[in-house]
C-alpha cells in the first residue's frame, strides 16, 4: 500500500459588506458611485487564460502529474483542461494583451474563446500576431 503525501493549500478570501468603507476613506468616498467599468467583470478570455496559467503552475509544482489529475481536482473534463492549456501556445505578447484587457460592464469582450483557440492553433507567433490584429480590428 502506498503512502499518500499531503499538501497544504492556503486560500485567502476577502469579504466585503455593502455599506462598509475601507479604512482611511471618508464617508463621501463611500457614497461616490463607481463607474460601470470599475465594477465590471474581467472578460471571459482573460479569466480562462489566467486559469490555464494557474493549471500550468500546478503541474510545475507537482500538485498534479498530468491533465487527468488537474481535471479531477478542478472537476473538469480532461478535454477542457487540454483546451485551456492550448491557450498557453499564444505568443507571449498576445497573452499579455489578453491578461490586461479592461473590465467590462457585462463581462463580455467581443473576442471569444473559440477565436482565441484558433489563433493559438497556429504554430508561428508571427501568424498569431497577424490573426490577433485582424480580430481586434474587426471589433
Amino acid at each position: 500500500m502506498q503512502a499518500r503525501s499531503l499538501e497544504t493549500v492556503r486560500v485567502e478570501f476577502i469579504l466585503r459588506r455593502t455599506g462598509l468603507q475601507p479604512a482611511g476613506s471618508s464617508p463621501a468616498d463611500a457614497r461616490a458611485p463607481q463607474s460601470a467599468v470599475e465594477r465590471g467583470r474581467l472578460p471571459r478570455i482573460t479569466q480562462l487564460l489566467a486559469q490555464a496559467i494557474q493549471y500550468e503552475d500546478m503541474l510545475r509544482r507537482g500538485v498534479g502529474k498530468n491533465f487527468a489529475d488537474l481535471a479531477r481536482l478542478a472537476c473538469l473534463s480532461r478535454e477542457r483542461i487540454s483546451q485551456l492549456a492550448r491557450l498557453l501556445w499564444l505568443a507571449p505578447d498576445i497573452q499579455k494583451k489578453v491578461l490586461s484587457l479592461p473590465r467590462t460592464p457585462s463581462g463580455r469582450f467581443p473576442v471569444g474563446e473559440p477565436a482565441l483557440r484558433r489563433i493559438a492553433s497556429r504554430l508561428r507567433w508571427s501568424e498569431q500576431r497577424q490573426m490577433w490584429r485582424q480580430l481586434i480590428e474587426q471589433q
